[in-house]
Order: C-alpha cells, then sequence, then structure tokens
C-alpha cells in the first residue's frame, strides 16, 4: 500500500512560492498586463462556449428538472411578488442567488424553458434602473444583495451580449463611489466585498475607467481584512454560541461573521481577486495561508473545512453548509484563473465531485443545510453543531434557514463553465476534466473544436478530439492532478514531448483536424491523513465512502417537494484494515454517462477492503461519537466492506479508524 502520508496544508506550502513567480508587477509570463490593473495568468471563456456532455450534462439535466428549475413555480421568496421583479415581496439576496445559478445553467443546456424563467427576471434589472444610478428593489439599499447581481449580470453579458448591462453598471458603480463615504459597507456587504471587486474587474477590462479602481480602493478599505485575520488566524477550534456572543436583539457579532462558514468560503478569493489591484506578491500567496489554516483546524475528508454554522472543529461528524460548499468552487474558480495554480483546480475538483452531490438528493429535489463525512443518520433532532438547529442535516426544501435553497444552484454550472480557460499567450488552458465541447477562437480568429470524451473522474482516461477551421498554432496546457503521478499523454497515436511547468503539461504546436490526444491518469486507491485520529481512502479526485442502508420517511409536503428524515440499521463503526487499501478490489460496473453516477444504483465504480466492528465506538447526540485514538484493536471477525463515492452515498462513515495490525478474536 502506498500511503500519502502529507496532508493537504503541506501540499498548499508548497505553491505560495510558485504563485509568486507568477507575480511580477505588470509582466504575466513575458506579457504586458492590462493598463492599471494586474494580469490574470488564464483568462475565464465568455459562457456558452463550453456545452457540458455525457455524465456532467445529465447531471446539469437532472438539476433542471429538479428545484432549479421549478423553484420559483412554488417558493413564496421567488415568487412573482419578488423585489426583484417589481413586487412587494421577498427583496434582499433570494432573488440574486438563484439567477447566479439559473442563469448560467440555462445557458449551458440551451434551455428556452429556463431561459425564458431566467430573463424575466433580468430583464427587470436592467429595465427598471434608478435616475441617481441605483438598482433593483426600492425597498432594499443593502449593497450586499447588489454585490450578487453584479455577478449575474456580466454572465448575462457574455451569454446574451446585451448590451444594457455595461451601461447600467457604469451608473451604479458612479453612484456608489459618491454614497459609500457617507453609507460605508457594513453587515454580510462588509466580508463579502471581494465579490464586487471581481465585477469590477470584469468592467475595467471593457471600458478602463480609473474611477472603477478608486472605488475598488474604497470598497478594500470599508471591507473586512481576511489577509490579516488567516496571518494570525485567532479560530483554532470549534466554536459555539455563547462563545461567539449572540444576542437575540442585535445584528451578528464581529466574531461571528469572522467564523461564519459561508463568509470564509467567499473570502478564498479574496486576496487572489484583490491581487489584480494590488499586483503584490503577498497578496498572491494568501490564500495558501488562508487553505492552510482552514485544513489544519477544520478540514475535513471531503475537500472542505466544518462550519455548521460557524467554525467546528476536524471531527467528521461536524458538518458543512450548502452554501459554503458552492461559494468554495467559486472562489477556487476564480482563484485558479488569477493565479494559474494546478493544485487549486485538484482541490476545486475534490469539492466538486464529492461534497457537491454528496449533500443533494439523486433528483436534486432537496438537499441539505448541513453535511456530514461521518453521517449516520439525518432527522430531526438536536445534533451538536456549532450554532444550528435540529433541521440541520434534513434532506428538504429550506432546512434550518432558506439561503442554500436560493443559492445551491450555482455549483454544477459555473464548474462546468470554467473547464478550459485560455492563457496570455492565446493559448487554451484545462484546468478542469469533465466530458463537454469547447467552441472557441485561436490565433488570428481561427474557429476550434475541442470535445473532452470521458468518465473521469470515474475512470483513468481522456480523450481529447481536434477540430479547426483550418490549421493554427497555439499552446495547449493540461493540468496534472497532484495524484497522478504515472501520467500518461499520447498525441495521435504516439507519446507526446510535452513542457511541464507548475502542474501544466503545454503541447505548443499546429494544431489540424483530426488531431488526437490521449491522457491518463492512473487512478490507485491511497490513504490519506484525514480528520483526527482517522484515515480516509482516495482514489483520483474521489473520496470513497462505506455506504449505509438508507430508509427515508417523509416528514412533510414543501409546495412541489418534501422534507425527509433518513436513517438506517446498519452497522456503520468499523475500523479499516489498511494494508487491505493497497490491494483493494476495483469493481468497475457501468459507465458514468448511464444515470446519474453519484447515486447508489448507478455508481460506476466500487472498492472492496476490509475492516473490523469497534463496539465502543458508539453514537452521541445523534452522530458518530468521538474517534477512538489510532491504531484501535478490535476482537471481532474481519469483514469486506464495499465503499463507494462519497457523493452516492448520503448516509456513510468516510473517516475511519486505522485498525491495529495484530488483533484477537476469529476472523
Amino acid at each position: 500500500m502506498d500511503k500519502i502520508g502529507q496532508s493537504r496544508r503541506n501540499f498548499v506550502k508548497t505553491l505560495a512560492g510558485a504563485a509568486a513567480l507568477a507575480s511580477v508587477p505588470g509582466i504575466c509570463n513575458g506579457v504586458e498586463t492590462y493598463p492599471l490593473l494586474g494580469a490574470s495568468r488564464f483568462q475565464m471563456l465568455p459562457l456558452g462556449a463550453i456545452r457540458p456532455l455525457g455524465w456532467l450534462k445529465r447531471q446539469l439535466e437532472i438539476q433542471a428538472n429538479g428545484l432549479t428549475g421549478h423553484l420559483d413555480e412554488f417558493w413564496p421568496d421567488l415568487s412573482a411578488d419578488s423585489g426583484w421583479l417589481g413586487g412587494s415581496g421577498e427583496s434582499w439576496e433570494r432573488g440574486p442567488y438563484y439567477l447566479d445559478g439559473l442563469v448560467p445553467l440555462a445557458y449551458l443546456l440551451q434551455d428556452a424553458r429556463l431561459l425564458e424563467k431566467a430573463n424575466r427576471w433580468v430583464n427587470w434589472t436592467l429595465a427598471h434602473p434608478q435616475a441617481n444610478g441605483q438598482f433593483g428593489p426600492t425597498r432594499n439599499d443593502d449593497w450586499w444583495p447588489r454585490m450578487v447581481m453584479l455577478k449575474v449580470l456580466t454572465q448575462y453579458h457574455e451569454a446574451s451580449g446585451d448590451p444594457r448591462v455595461i451601461p447600467l453598471m457604469q451608473s451604479y458603480f458612479a453612484y456608489q463611489l459618491k454614497e459609500l463615504p457617507r453609507r460605508p459597507l457594513r453587515d454580510w456587504g462588509k466580508y463579502r466585498w471581494q465579490d464586487e471587486a471581481l465585477s469590477i474587474a470584469w468592467l475595467f477590462r471593457r471600458t478602463s475607467q480609473p474611477e472603477l479602481l478608486t472605488l475598488a480602493d474604497l470598497l478594500r478599505a470599508q471591507g473586512y481584512d481576511w489577509t490579516a485575520e488567516f496571518t494570525h488566524f485567532p479560530y483554532t477550534h470549534k466554536l459555539i454560541a455563547q462563545e461567539l456572543g449572540f444576542s437575540e436583539k442585535e445584528p451578528l457579532p464581529e466574531r461571528a461573521m469572522q467564523s461564519h462558514g459561508v463568509n470564509n468560503s467567499m473570502a478564498l478569493k479574496a486576496a487572489p481577486v484583490w491581487s489584480l489591484f494590488s499586483n503584490s506578491v503577498d497578496d498572491r500567496r494568501a490564500i495558501y495561508t488562508q487553505l492552510d489554516a482552514l485544513d489544519r483546524y477544520h478540514g475535513l475528508p471531503n475537500g472542505m473545512f466544518s462550519a455548521d454554522e460557524h467554525f467546528a472543529g476536524r471531527n467528521p461528524s461536524q458538518g458543512t453548509e450548502l452554501c459554503a460548499v458552492v461559494e468554495a468552487m467559486f472562489s477556487l474558480e476564480q482563484s485558479l484563473a488569477i493565479l494559474g495554480d494546478a493544485r487549486l483546480g485538484d482541490r476545486l475538483e475534490e469539492i466538486t465531485f464529492n461534497a457537491l452531490p454528496g449533500t443533494f438528493t439523486d433528483d436534486m429535489w432537496a438537499h441539505q443545510y448541513d453535511q456530514q463525512p461521518n453521517q449516520i443518520s439525518c432527522t430531526l433532532r438536536k445534533r451538536p453543531w456549532s450554532t444550528n438547529g435540529p433541521e440541520a442535516n434534513l434532506f428538504g426544501l429550506e432546512p434550518n434557514f432558506g439561503c442554500c435553497c436560493a443559492n445551491m444552484h450555482q455549483g454544477w454550472p459555473k464548474f462546468a463553465a470554467s473547464l478550459w480557460m485560455t492563457d496570455s499567450r492565446g493559448g487554451l488552458v484545462a484546468g478542469l476534466y469533465a466530458p463537454c465541447e469547447l467552441r472557441t477562437k485561436v490565433g488570428s480568429g481561427v474557429a476550434v473544436v475541442l470535445e473532452v470524451s470521458t468518465d473521469y473522474p470515474f475512470k483513468e482516461n481522456i480523450q481529447i478530439n481536434v477540430r479547426a477551421e483550418r490549421p493554427v498554432k497555439f499552446p495547449l496546457s493540461l493540468r496534472i492532478p497532484w495524484w497522478a503521478t504515472d501520467s500518461s499523454i499520447h498525441l495521435n497515436g504516439k507519446l507526446a514531448q510535452v513542457t511541464k511547468v507548475d502542474g501544466f503539461a503545454t503541447l505548443d504546436r499546429t494544431w489540424k483536424t483530426g488531431d488526437r490526444i490521449e491522457i491518463k491518469f492512473p487512478m490507485r486507491p491511497h490513504l490519506i491523513d484525514s480528520s483526527e485520529n482517522s484515515v480516509s481512502v482516495l482514489r483520483g479526485p474521489l473520496v470513497f465512502s462505506l455506504p449505509l442502508e438508507e430508509n427515508w420517511q417523509k416528514l412533510r409536503d414543501r409546495g412541489m417537494t418534501a422534507d425527509w428524515q433518513v436513517t438506517s440499521t446498519s452497522p456503520w463503526n468499523y475500523a479499516l484494515d489498511t494494508a487491505s487499501v493497497g490491494d483493494a478490489t476495483l469493481l468497475e460496473t457501468r459507465t458514468a454517462s448511464e444515470g446519474s453516477p453519484f447515486t447508489l444504483q448507478n455508481t460506476p465504480i466500487r472498492i472492496r477492503v476490509r475492516g473490523r466492528r469497534l463496539p465502543n465506538w458508539k453514537e452521541e447526540e445523534g452522530v458518530a461519537g468521538e474517534l477512538p485514538i489510532n491504531p484501535v484493536a478490535s476482537g471481532e471477525k474481519e469483514e469486506e466492506l464495499t465503499l463507494i463515492p462519497y457523493g452516492a452515498a448520503k448516509l456513510r462513515i468516510t473517516a475511519f479508524p486505522e485498525l491495529a495490525r495484530k488483533t484477537g478474536g476469529p476472523s
């Protein structure tokens, strides 16, 4: 068995120096940057350039047929009375949150029904600007929900070319520049200023208006300093409500905002985004300090950190909010583009292929607020959350709080839209992997199509077929995951000669129709050091879990959906025989495109290992109790355990105690 001895934080520590090399002020890879604005190593392609195929398209179709495609038909917060449609209803973040996922989903699928839904909301915003430059509902002047709607408008403009978007953004930013000195950022906007800074950078690249940089400076000055927090990180243990200083009649305390899971997921992009304005080496390094602290003190085996609702330590029975998952994905997508760091793509895939599907029902008609890596039941009862309530890990419409019901929609679509990027040399970059088709232009406007055929992350092989309007020279870069130590790349049937830099292998040549790239990323089961006193099994970017029998019970109908609890009578308290991981049996049962691969019935891959029961590892307060100190002895009989991908198992054990090599009792 090849046990990975380094933790995630050791991996990210090695990246800070590499990030600094690409950040010489005014220069990126030898190319001059935009005037007054620092260079992003890679650039996102406009929404619509990438179309999902295979299992990824199927996943987006499931989403379109689930809550995302129908939520506005029955949820009052997204009804025709919404303030974001000119009504007197909810006028804060829920309309913009919903659109932030609905717009990219509609354009990726070219779904006429979803496009009609999305355009109704966007058109109201664009058709009703206020005379002073403000936009959105007049009943609410909070800066924060407009930060979300700006992200919606940038995506919509890229896909539609609507000429109304840029003038509205210009007018709004001019209004905000005048208003902020007397009405500064507060509450959520204060902690999420980086989301607007991203939209300012987007607009500056299109208009070069210097006052936009002044506005960015003002936002940064009024916003929370995330870099300072993580330089001397104070939240090194599980937090509880009393410690955070909650009061029913007062706004959320500053400590609660600073340790809030979603705020911290959004904050992962704060320093990379700000580095576009500062050209600072330190800003380009800061995300690694953040990831190191989050992994060290709150890291979980699904790629995320615990925060249920606030930082909750490394116990795998603690949870992570779905909003935190999709916001961490978006932060890493943007940070991967800005910094060009392959390891950020590795982390993004780990979250996307594990934590994201692991918190939805198979049909995406219900979701959890909090998911747990070690999740033995999802029932209506008090659990040892940091601050959340008894509904937090139910599957339903809006368990615990409705923000995730509005915000969850961006996860899969934005991932699909980020699979390919461009670089400063005019090349194309595969930063992430899933079946898709890229249509773009390179060189002096030569149309090219790249079709990616793969069952990745379930299978090892990826094939890219090239079609070009005419032969054209450009570099094509491929991310090499950290775990793919024996990867190979073949071009037209022969081993390719590539240049490898910072985790990317580049083929720089003249491409023509019929060229074929074949990539193999060998996937072998490995052990990784997981949460405290435990190990987890990783194969490629997939984390594997022991699935438990699932008994679903409807608690109540909720419009077109319902709230559910899930229980099990399966034994769960196993210690893992780590020696069995090295010679584990792999069962490849089907292709990933047959239904959703993130389900118990359709999972394409299973791993058989061995373990023994631990009778003294017991349930406590509805969760798997504290993990015993490794290694552990057991006199129980040895059993064969079948593990499946984390995202397919809604009840699961993911972090296992490590079985001592010599155990008593029958085998």
